[in-house]
């Protein structure tokens, strides 16, 4: 199953091609892992199958214990110049897998695996930097589950992978429809979940209120909007409560990855 590569037009090599046209592999029902530390999270703390890897030497003796077991899948070895000529640009860390998304779950099953834990519902987050981060720290707070809107950009894409720390194939998430805010909160509310809207509005209950003056919900659900517009109107009409993180005269809001690494910390029960 371990393979050295001479010539980068080995067709056992197109999967590592146009890395950034995430939306094609998309639709071939793949996915790209980058770097050591998120390829040995897919091959060993993910929920996706990994289908191969591409390792220089280097990464190869890094990952020697994984890729020579008898439940590795195939493992191609290059030169670092001849996998950057493949990839289209330097892979630093000498590192990729091909993972395949396989069944996506519902929102109904990603509810059902939280075990009372907090979740994440986003809408409209279109930045992968930001998506990459909030999965970060989803996994880092124990969450749940999350629930994206189809505003959202792919979880799996390898860039928010990458800066997800591999957060984004342990954390399990799913993808709402297209029906209104309503409609996607009925099932959380049936699970015994309170949903919390962040935003900057200076009448939203203060964060920190939580435990005193306002009691802790048994089962929370933070939403979380777009920088920019936050979240839309239907979404903050939908939700149970509207909450803020307090911040410093003058400072218009949070990034949204901070805000979520925040309220999931205050929440938390780890």
């Amino acid at each position: 199953m371990i393979q050295r590569i001479e010539d980068i037009t080995d067709p056992r090599l197109d999967g590592y091609r146009n890395l950034a046209d995430g939306g094609t592999r998309r639709e071939r029902g793949t996915f790209i892992a980058e770097g050591r530390y998120v390829v040995r999270t897919l091959l060993t703390a993910s929920r996706f199958r990994p289908r191969s890897v591409l390792v220089t030497d280097p990464a190869f003796e890094s990952l020697r214990d994984l890729l020579e077991g008898p439940d590795s899948p195939p493992v191609f070895i290059l030169t670092q110049p001849a996998m950057n000529a493949v990839a289209g640009f330097d892979i630093h860390r000498g590192c990729l897998a091909v993972g395949e998304r396989g069944p996506m779950m519902t929102p109904a099953e990603a509810v059902a695996v939280t075990r009372g834990r907090p979740l994440l519902l986003l809408e409209g987050v279109n930045n992968h930097d930001n998506i990459g981060s909030i999965f970060r720290n989803a996994g880092a707070f124990d969450a749940g589950a999350v629930l994206i809107d189809p505003g959202c950009v792919d979880p799996l894409y390898r860039k928010a992978i990458r800066v997800s720390m591999g957060g984004s194939l342990r954390v399990p998430f799913a993808e709402f429809g297209t029906e209104d805010w309503k409609a996607r909160l009925g099932p959380l509310r049936e699970a015994g979940y309170t949903t919390l809207a962040l935003t900057p509005d200076p009448d939203a209950i203060d964060i920190r209120a939580f435990g005193s003056s306002h009691p802790t919900p048994e089962r929370i659900a933070l939403m979380l909007g777009a920088e920019g517009d936050g979240l839309s109107g239907d979404a903050l009409s939908a939700a149970d409560a509207k909450v803020r993180i307090p911040i410093a005269p003058g400072v218009d809001s949070l990034n949204v990855a901070a805000a979520a690494g925040i309220a999931m910390h205050r929440f938390a029960k780890v």
